[in-house]
């Protein structure tokens, strides 16, 4: 994305109103639906990313997310969530593949109608950014820790606790440093210009 910033921007927007913005459905629930959708699409990236945030969210229960990929029915969720996760596998063939009786089912296990269009939406912008990162071929780390890592730091984010500031702080401190050595290393190459200009 930091080769296209005024396309980021709103991208990074639409993910976190998506994933993170008050909601009935769980910060969790929606990770897991983005989870599932990104390894139904193959994209290794966005499945890992997503996977570690939903398990970070579920107190670390790896377990879970990676059962919800590959049979979501047989995985230990609410009646709702899989209804909502059939929901979202239709999405991921085509938006013709959803039923009004696919949609009537998820009604009847408890989703409203501003939970399907949502989980209709996460869906869609799942498909989108899995395709937008493999289509570019972007390189994706492999370490599982470097995600559990950002789930975590994304979570203190949100929840604006001490930890996440002071690494704020720590960020701000470096960047402070890093301006004023550039400003020190600029007037010495000007001090230099000077002494040469002197001597002349």
């Amino acid at each position: 994305m930091a080769f296209s910033p005024e396309t980021a921007q709103p991208l990074n927007e639409l993910a976190e109103v998506l994933l993170r913005a008050p909601n009935s459905l769980s910060t969790s629930d929606r990770e897991l639906i983005a989870t599932y959708v990104s390894s139904q699409n193959d994209c290794d990236f966005c499945q890992r990313a997503h996977n570690a945030v939903a398990a970070y969210r579920l107190e670390g229960n790896e377990n879970l997310v990676d059962e919800v990929k590959p049979d979501f029915q047989s995985a230990l969720i609410s009646d709702k969530l899989k209804a909502l996760l059939a929901v979202a596998g239709n999405v991921k063939k085509g938006g013709k593949s959803v039923t009004s009786e696919r949609i009537e089912k998820a009604r009847q296990q408890g989703a409203t109608d501003k939970e399907i269009h949502d989980t209709v939406l996460i869906t869609a912008a799942s498909c989108m950014y899995n395709r937008y990162v493999d289509g570019l071929a972007t390189w994706a780390p492999t370490d599982p820790e470097i995600y559990r890592r950002n789930a975590k730091l994304l979570a203190e984010r949100e929840e604006g606790t001490e930890n996440f500031n002071w690494l704020q702080e720590q960020i701000a401190v470096r960047e402070l440093l890093d301006v004023l050595n550039a400003f020190a290393q600029l007037l010495d190459v000007r001090f230099d210009l000077q002494c040469q200009s002197h001597d002349r």
